[in-house]
């Protein structure tokens, strides 16, 4: 079967053609982005054993697997991430979190940033590879999910500090800005099952989805310099409820962001600075 053909078949068992080309690519050792490569050469024969893998990767992502397991990999904030299915696929929507916090956080070495709840490392990598005078700490709750982040960091040579813990029970001392993405779906959300392959411990947090950032507002107090910041992703729908969070909480300058597709996607407030 030529490569033509293999992609053509892919196509007819419901494959998306871009998805049917990047499985291509990487069972053929090609980066990404070579997608003309497959042009040039689609008359090139692929062996049989070849062809039955790239099969049954096609019948997966059919099944509503993510191309970035599949492939192993994912590109966030320009870092090429490898993941595994103990993490989150990182979404271009987490990169509004970024910018943010890359707004607030003074490019001086001593000022110190936490990323709760850091996955792959998505976040924590990309707040360090742009600014490396930064000093970065992630945590997680998941050992595996901490092995897939510390993986990246090392491949990426990036130096981040990483704890096991449940929220800010693994960070010491105080931070100039504390950022998460966390897990924010309702338990009963009609979502759930587009997202079967990706951790729920990850996805969900009680009935309304908002219990694991409760938590964070709650902790985040004792972890914060005064004047610092939280910034919270959160669900399309949950902008009001998490900037009432915070507003209770005591947080001041509340407000949110938008991602790229006008959708309030991240909120977060600063700590009051002490009154002398």
């Amino acid at each position: 079967m030529t490569i033509a053909q293999a992609l053509q078949h892919c196509i007819a068992l419901g494959l998306d053609r871009l998805d049917a080309q990047l499985l291509l690519l990487h069972l053929l050792g090609r980066a990404p982005h070579d997608r003309a490569w497959l042009l040039a050469h689609d008359a090139d024969t692929l062996p049989p054993t070849q062809w039955a893998t790239l099969e049954a990767a096609a019948l997966r992502r059919v099944a509503g697997e993510p191309i970035a397991y599949l492939v192993g990999h994912k590109e966030f904030y320009g870092l090429n991430l490898e993941l595994t299915a103990d993490v989150l696929v990182p979404r271009p929507d987490t990169e509004t979190l970024v910018e943010w916090a890359l707004e607030l956080l003074e490019p001086t070495p001593d000022v110190r940033v936490v990323d709760l709840g850091t996955g792959s490392g998505a976040i924590a990598l990309a707040l360090k590879a742009t600014r490396p005078a930064l000093q970065v700490e992630a945590v997680d709750f998941s050992h595996a999910a901490l092995a897939v982040a510390q993986a990246n960091a090392k491949r990426l040579k990036l130096e981040v500090a990483f704890s096991q813990g449940s929220w800010l029970s693994g960070t010491q001392g105080r931070f100039q800005v504390i950022v998460s993405n966390p897990p924010y779906i309702r338990e009963d959300d009609e979502h759930m099952p587009a997202l079967r392959f990706e951790p729920r411990q990850a996805l969900t947090a009680g009935a309304d989805g908002l219990d694991d950032i409760r938590a964070i507002i709650q902790q985040a107090p004792d972890r914060l310099l005064a004047g610092g910041w939280l910034l919270l992703e959160h669900g399309y729908d949950q902008a009001a409820d998490v900037r009432g969070l915070l507003a209770a909480a005591g947080f001041c300058d509340v407000q949110s962001r938008r991602d790229l597709a006008g959708i309030e996607r991240c909120s977060g407030g600063r700590w009051p600075a002490l009154i002398s």
